[in-house]
């Protein structure tokens, strides 16, 4: 294991025994659901940059894997909705975090009637190597972990994610992104890398490493600010640079027609005089005036048409795509 992943492992080691507000520096979305209760050490370990699976994507026939277990946070809410045993499986290297978790879940367990702590499994393992066979999981998600590798476990990661995903399986996945390359001095400080600072790439070359490893689509469900780093604060820098917050699905699929399918929020429209029109290449039908989210690559291919409308990318991709 690399030096900088041990340090890694002492800091969520430390967070798990004394919870640590700033260890992430935008919570995870925590759902507010009927009979859904938190109990209030799990709220104050609720480490992430964002959200990652909503609750409209989940099924009662999934089995999820989370990796890095936090708090059991996100343990509880998947088990909400999928509410039978092991259902949701949490992998972690760092036993006091395991042991913290299993804790809270058990405090979980007397405040909700409906959950049962053999819901969650949780076992001892890292992203680099995921102790679940091939093909055993419908859904994968983390937040806020990812992050923290270099280019070579980050790769190392994501085939794992791969190999143990279903055919057409999601990985949800939340992680802070950089508009530009930060500083060797920043991205070589291990502490910093761990809490989430400096170990960010920036949005594009996530993307990228996404399909790289397989995914054939790719959405982008939310991009907001996550934190803006000074030079009053790390003088290394010239200029303040604002990390943002990302959160993506990507699904094991086959790319599409056009290669793989990535959406950012962009749209077209028909606008022509027929009811509707056919895309040859998709063979997707266009309802005159509805706009339809479409990937990067068809937009940059429908968008030469006249009678299609283009709207640029929102970073919100919530609608079924069409192609």
């Amino acid at each position: 294991m690399p030096d900088y992943l041990r340090v890694v492992e002492q800091v969520y080691a430390e967070a798990a025994r004394q919870p640590d507000a700033n260890l992430c520096c935008w919570p995870g979305a925590v759902w507010q659901l009927p009979g859904l209760r938190y109990p209030e050490r799990m709220l104050q370990m609720n480490y992430g940059c964002g959200s990652t699976v909503d609750p409209r994507d989940l099924r009662q026939d999934d089995t999820v894997l989370y990796v890095g277990v936090g708090g059991g946070l996100e343990l509880l809410q998947f088990a909400y909705l999928v509410r039978r045993r092991r259902g949701v499986i949490g992998v972690d290297p760092v036993a006091e975090m395991r042991q913290a978790a299993l804790e809270n879940l058990r405090l979980a367990e007397s405040l909700n009637p409906w959950f049962r702590l053999d819901f969650v499994e949780l076992r001892d393992g890292n992203a680099l190597s995921l102790p679940l066979p091939d093909g055993s999981v419908s859904v994968a998600a983390q937040n806020c972990l990812f992050n923290v590798f270099h280019e070579n476990e980050l790769r190392q990661a994501l085939a794992e994610i791969i190999r143990v995903l279903q055919p057409e399986g999601r990985f949800f996945t939340s992680d802070p992104i950089t508009p530009v390359p930060l500083p060797r001095s920043l991205t070589e400080d291990e502490r910093l890398r761990a809490r989430c600072i400096s170990g960010c790439t920036t949005l594009e070359r996530y993307l990228e490493m996404l399909i790289e490893a397989g995914f054939g689509r790719v959405e982008v469900r939310a991009r907001f600010p996550y934190r803006v780093l000074t030079p009053a604060e790390f003088p290394q820098l010239h200029q303040p640079v604002l990390l943002e917050s990302v959160e993506i699905v990507a699904c094991k699929t086959a790319p599409a027609a056009d290669g793989p399918a990535v959406f950012v929020g962009e749209t077209v429209t028909y606008i022509g005089s027929e009811p509707g029109w056919h895309d040859a290449v998709t063979g997707t039908y266009l309802p005159r005036g509805l706009p339809m989210p479409v990937s990067r690559n068809a937009a940059q291919r429908l968008r030469q048409f006249p009678f299609l409308l283009y709207t640029p990318p929102t970073w919100h991709t919530r609608t079924p795509p069409c192609c």
